[in-house]
């Protein structure tokens, strides 16, 4: 990695990518510092810490705002209103035969829906942010009671998140790709060294009076569960299973052509952090709900908000809330299927496979290579939802076993490996195409 990077500033054009995201990177930064105009931010951060400042619906915030929502700045929305219109759009293209259809128009179709998902993404900024408004307004933290104020605050938040989204396709765009991921690498990025500074100061430099060794194994546990939970990412971002394609040799005047063999490559991690983002919004989502605007639930349903908290879970002195962590993995596995089936389609790749002369060597074309797709693809499917399973209780267990609270746990690390290494490779092809062309101008 530190090759390619050290390689790549030496090219001029790849070295300015470089410099536009990393100079992109510290805006959003010091954006997430400006506060919003008309809040009164003291009352509002005595307030987040009263309701929402302990439990894992302050690390799901932090984690994806970057801290930005508990400081109330102009990007306390962030992209998560993006990555909300996106998965809205994805699952529509499946119901809208129109979307469907742009879908597969190229380039052109992929533009129109780009288009419309940032019309989405406003719309649900707006609605978001006139929700938080009005919740200002009824805990009297507005500076001022005015609908002027109102109106302001509103106006800011919406703003905040549409030029995140903006800042994300100017990456995409003139820097090195990937944008709205890298916005939302470095908001995880950003409060990990705090976490891993609190976590040490927790285990290793607490007050009470631990024998050295003790402190040492401490430290060791914590240093190899972040790197074993980064080397299952990496090996779960590459792993790929390979099914050979045989294409037949056609005859085009006198001569024989085809007969070439190629793959079609299925990770194992098909769906990627899709299913992790979608459970974990999910279990996450009635407690923000009910923290947010001060909603009181007793008995049952009380039981029931503590079962969906991740902080309550794999607890000693509590076991039953650990309920909450058996429904949590069986939504990463139905997620990871249900993401799978629409994004990739068995039987339009035995059809195009069919006309295209390709056969897998061993099945025949058509429904027989769909049903050969389908049951590798549900063992493969499977192997990615154990793997991303097993990243993501291991941090819980850890926190749950010995009480360590943290913001960033097994999505945000495979958030984090899975864009930079999408990121390598990117600059990586860059450098080639560079490469190749200059190859050619000689």
């Amino acid at each position: 990695m530190l090759t390619t990077l050290k390689n790549a500033f030496k090219i001029k054009e790849i070295r300015l990518k470089l410099l536009f995201t990393l100079f992109m990177l510290f805006v959003i930064r010091f954006g997430s510092q400006l506060p919003v105009p008309g809040v009164d931010i003291a009352q509002f951060t005595t307030w987040f810490k009263q309701k929402i400042g302990s439990g894992d619906t302050s690390g799901f915030l932090g984690a994806f705002t970057g801290g930005s929502f508990e400081n109330m700045s102009i990007l306390a929305l962030n992209i998560t209103p993006y990555i909300t219109s996106s998965i809205i759009m994805q699952l529509l293209t499946i119901a809208i035969p129109k979307l469907e259809e742009m879908q597969k128009d190229g380039e052109d179709g992929r533009k129109k829906i780009a288009s419309i998902t940032r019309y989405v993404t406003v719309g649900l900024a707006l609605i978001e942010s006139t929700a938080m408004a009005i919740a200002f307004k009824n805990s009297g933290m507005l500076t001022q009671d005015t609908a002027l104020n109102l109106i302001c605050v509103i106006a800011t938040l919406t703003a905040g998140s549409a030029f995140l989204m903006w800042v994300g396709e100017q990456i995409t765009e003139h820097g090195v790709g990937n944008g709205i991921s890298i916005v939302l690498v470095i908001n995880i990025i950003s409060r990990i060294p705090s976490d891993i500074a609190s976590l040490f100061k927790q285990f290793v430099l607490g007050s009470d009076n631990k024998p050295v060794a003790v402190r040492i194994v401490a430290a060791l546990i914590i240093v190899a569960i972040i790197v074993g939970i980064v080397v299952l990412v990496i090996i779960l971002s590459d792993g790929v299973r390979k099914i050979p394609v045989q294409y037949a040799k056609k005859v085009q005047g006198r001569k024989m052509v085809g007969g070439n063999s190629s793959v079609i490559p299925l990770k194992i991690n098909t769906a990627g952090v899709i299913p992790v983002i979608f459970a974990s919004s999910l279990m996450t989502l009635p407690n923000v709900i009910c923290n947010f605007f001060s909603v009181q639930v007793s008995g049952f349903w009380a039981k029931v908000l503590r079962c969906l908290s991740s902080s309550n879970w794999v607890k000693p002195s509590d076991p039953i809330y650990s309920i909450g962590l058996v429904i949590y993995i069986i939504l990463v596995i139905f997620f990871a299927y249900f993401y799978t089936s629409i994004t990739f389609n068995p039987m339009e790749v035995a059809e195009n496979m069919k006309k295209s002369g390709g056969f897998i060597p061993g099945i025949r074309p058509g429904k027989p290579t769909s049903e050969y797709l389908t049951k590798i693809l549900n063992y493969v499917v499977f192997i990615g939802a154990v793997g991303l399973t097993i990243i993501c209780v291991i941090p819980y267990i850890f926190n749950g076993v010995f009480d360590a609270s943290v913001s960033f746990g097994g999505t945000s690390l495979i958030i984090i490996v899975s864009v930079i290494l999408e990121t390598i490779k990117q600059v990586e092809s860059q450098m080639l195409v560079r490469n190749y062309k200059g190859f050619l101008n000689d």
